[in-house]
């Protein structure tokens, strides 16, 4: 492993932290609406108590909020300080956790990070207690996923492991990233990934990139021109990527704020913010009302089920600032899980598209083994409708139900439903008769959600300063038709059309080559800053952005 990048991380840390240590936390204002979101409207409304899996004691490590508590959840011990890694259920019926720790007792206590070794654990249980069983090696912030070809990948900072068996041997190594002519947002760090249709993966970086890689471990390429996070004051890191049967996920944490928002995808490249905490200190509750208060919740994971429904989240949690937690103390951290309320299982029956004007929606909602839809639903306590319809209380009401075999085939009317052609997903939202939440997501008819992805590399023009040459690669999962691009150049706030060119059907992952002319010889300079789009409109459909000049921003 390259050591010198967690070396440096250290040290900046080492130096950053009396500043920390004074500011670990800003209260954030939340945006103006949020207070009237309904139950359910925030993906924070999602997280359950969490199982009692032992007894309560007091007999362990932690400061007064976080004791007395359940040992038995997740994975800690008074040896060892955890961080991190996700859990996925395997055929051999363990639960399966990737997670990273270092010695309690090491000199510089929780900074001791950087020196960090990622291990292997299982449980009976999804909610633990996990059992390590093997070390694999060093390593921080880990997360691991299966390719395509039953490829075992264990992300670490800096690197990788990757084995042909979930048992190993594990072999490192380290991927091969291509910016693609932009700048990396916020460097190559805390990375989280998702699997597409065809095997391919989409990667989020620290500072909200969008990179591709055909297979999870070939090269990786940057596509993204800025970052996906809300436009907002925030402290961003710790993304998390998953996606459903219906679409893509992503929360990312304000660390300082302690606030984690929540965005959703069609194609995992463009993000849409949904209103509301995704979660915040205090989402770590049991069963009677007592609180584990946890100072720092980070590193979120989720573990999904068969259906891919997000179904427990799990924390690296620490009780105290982390620069308060040396050696031999009675602080540490450790990894706890939480279970989520899962998504119904939900389709559109309707075949033509739905728009504002449709007055009537009707709807499956799939009988599961825990779950009776005709008798376990409160139907009068459902809305259905566009997402940020629903979540403030908007949306279709329920009109009648039908029972189909054990499902329940339900009819919506109203006079906005919300939905619009900006809209990839449809929601679900209520209570059931015991007034738990009641959610679901369902693709919407006649929506495409298998598009190409072109993005263009930096223009070139060549020694006559009459033509330009540009790359433009297909990142999609199907092949693009004939389109036309633009050049402009950036001067300022303003853009100036340089010449466009035809581009030919590109296959997925496919590239070509296209030669534009300019209208009149070209100067170009190193400060000269590119715009690419897809036809003509310089705000839309943006292929390439040259990186803002510092004296622009």
């Amino acid at each position: 492993m390259n050591e010198r990048v967690p070396i440096l991380i250290f040290v900046v840390a080492i130096l950053v932290a009396p500043f920390y240590m004074e500011a670990q936390i800003v209260e954030r204002t939340r945006p103006n609406g949020w207070e009237n979101l309904v139950y359910g409207g925030r993906f924070m409304d999602r997280f359950q108590p969490m199982p009692e899996l032992g007894q309560m004691t007091s007999n362990t490590w932690g400061a007064s909020g976080v004791v007395p508590r359940d040992t038995l959840n997740g994975i800690e011990d008074k040896k060892w300080s955890y961080w991190g890694g996700n859990i996925r259920k395997m055929e051999d019926g363990y639960y399966h956790l990737f997670v990273c720790r270092w010695a309690e007792d090491s000199e510089k206590g929780h900074m001791a990070w950087p020196n960090s070794e990622v291990v292997h654990a299982v449980s009976e249980n999804a909610s633990g207690p996990y059992k390590v069983i093997a070390e694999i090696g060093k390593g921080h912030n880990p997360e691991w996923y299966i390719t395509k070809n039953g490829k075992y990948v264990i992300y670490v900072i800096d690197g990788y492991y990757v084995a042909d068996a979930i048992n190993g041997p594990w072999t490192y190594a380290q991927f091969d990233f291509d910016t693609r002519d932009r700048p990396i947002i916020e460097g190559l760090s805390n990375l989280t990934f998702a699997q597409r249709e065809d095997g391919s993966f989409v990667m989020i970086c620290r500072g909200g990139g969008v990179w591709i890689s055909k297979d999870g471990l070939s090269t990786w390429y940057q596509v993204s021109n800025s970052s996906v996070y809300p436009p907002v004051d925030g402290r961003f890191e710790d993304p998390v990527i998953w996606k459903t049967q219906v679409q893509y996920h992503l929360i990312v944490n304000d660390w300082l704020g302690r606030i984690a928002w929540y965005l959703r995808s069609k194609d995992g490249l463009h993000w849409k913010v949904d209103p509301g905490e995704a979660y915040m200190p205090g989402v770590a509750k049991h069963q009677d009302g007592t609180m584990e208060d946890w100072f720092k919740y980070e590193r979120l994971k989720v573990m999904q089920d068969s259906h891919k429904r997000a179904i427990q989240a799990n924390f690296a949690v620490i009780d105290t600032i982390k620069w308060n937690d040396l050696p031999n103390d009675n602080h540490s951290s450790k990894l706890i899980t939480i279970p989520l309320t899962k998504g119904k299982l939900i389709s559109i029956t309707n075949k033509n598209p739905i728009t504002p004007e449709t007055k009537k929606i009707t709807l499956y909602i799939r009988a599961e083994n825990d779950f009776d839809p005709i008798t376990d639903i409160n139907f009068e306590s459902l809305r259905f409708g566009a997402p940020e319809w629903v979540d403030f209380g908007k949306g279709f009401k329920f009109e009648k139900v039908e029972k189909k075999g054990k499902d329940a085939l339900v009819t919506f009317t109203g006079d906005n439903n919300g939905i619009t052609e900006e809209n990839f997903s449809a929601k679900l939202l209520g209570e059931d008769t015991a007034g738990n939440l009641l959610f679901g997501y369902t693709r919407l008819p006649e929506t495409n959600y298998l598009e190409p992805a072109l993005s263009a590399r930096k223009p070139i023009l060549n020694s006559s300063g009459k033509r330009f040459d540009v790359v433009v690669e297909n990142f999609g999962q199907v092949a693009s038709i004939e389109s036309t691009v633009s050049i402009f150049a950036i001067d300022g706030t303003h853009y100036r059309i340089l010449g466009k060119g035809k581009v030919p059907p590109i296959k997925p992952y496919k590239r070509r080559t296209i030669q534009i002319e300019t209208e009149s010889k070209f100067s170009n300079s190193e400060e000269q800053r590119y715009l690419v789009t897809l036809g003509e409109d310089p705000k839309k459909n943006v292929l390439f952005r040259s990186a803002t000049k510092r004296s622009e921003d």
